[in-house]
């Protein structure tokens, strides 16, 4: 039987989402930290800007860049069809706010004076026109991504983390090289359908959010499960002993409480916490 979340009962929505427990002993009810409000659209341009290069630099960290492949967008809140992203050669580890490069839904750069990514614009161009939900989306080339991927299969939901993403990932069982064809961007956003991540076989993971915030965090956190799964399949081999799946109850119970938005939006937030103060918030210029 799934358990309830009697603890969370006297919490507003938002604390609730988050799983944050926030009475005081003095009375006070404390507030978890949510997506901000912004008084115009150019103060959140600016925000998703910091927040984008910001995410570079946390993916840099973690080894998820490779040369020029990998590629994060975020949907400009001004001009809904346009979209920001790296630019091609720069390293994630040297992106600034002012480096990001500003394209049309024709790949056309409109701010910016560096070339992008064929193979981004390919494919975050159908994700962002289908998907008018989504403002993110991250993909690179990790080691453990690209290992699971391999696979051509979806994960075994076998941890808590990995109900993150029960029944809100799939596989795209093809693979066409280089996505330089809107065609094959088209066919990998079928495949993503309503979800947050799509596992591309024989290449690496993709995942979208409502912000950059919670698209960066499921990235993080996909590579992350792909590494426990790999583990659990040759530990499985070598020992005999036959993994736990999690109840088809539980998991759909607990999928809603690390799932949501709000809950991605706030994981992402320690670690973009921790590269401002890494770099004294260099990148925010």
């Amino acid at each position: 039987m799934a358990p309830t979340a009697t603890v969370l009962l006297n919490e507003d929505r938002t604390n609730a989402a988050s799983g944050a427990l926030g009475l005081a002993k003095d009375g006070r009810k404390l507030k978890i930290r949510s997506y901000p409000r912004f008084d115009t659209l150019l103060e959140e341009r600016i925000y998703r800007k910091q927040h984008l290069a910001a995410a570079f630099r946390v993916f840099a960290d973690r080894g998820f860049d490779e040369g020029v492949a990998g590629h994060i967008s975020v949907r400009d809140p001004i001009l809904t069809d346009h979209f920001w992203l790296n630019p091609l050669s720069m390293h994630f580890a040297l992106i600034k706010v002012s480096d990001l490069i500003l394209v049309n839904e024709d790949g056309e750069v409109v701010e910016g004076d560096e070339p992008i990514n064929g193979a981004a614009f390919a494919i975050h161009s159908e994700i962002h026109k289908v998907r008018p939900e989504v403002n993110a989306a991250c993909h690179a080339h990790s080691v453990h991504g690209k290992a699971f991927s391999a696979f051509g299969r979806e994960l075994d939901m076998i941890t808590q983390d990995s109900l993150r993403f029960y029944k809100s990932h799939a596989v795209y069982a093809e693979f066409g090289g280089v996505v330089l064809d809107r065609e094959e961007g088209r066919r990998i956003t079928a495949a993503l359908g309503n979800g947050k991540a799509v596992i591309l076989q024989n290449h690496g993971l993709l995942t979208v959010g409502g912000s950059i915030d919670e698209a960066a965090f499921w990235f993080i956190s996909l590579d992350k499960t792909c590494h426990a799964q790999l583990l659990v399949d040759a530990a499985e081999l070598g020992s005999g002993h036959k993994r736990k799946i999690i109840n088809e109850e539980e998991a759909e119970f607990t999928s809603k409480q690390v799932g949501g938005p709000e809950k991605g939006w706030l994981a992402f937030q320690p670690y973009y916490d921790e590269i401002v103060a890494k770099t004294n918030g260099g990148f925010l210029l």
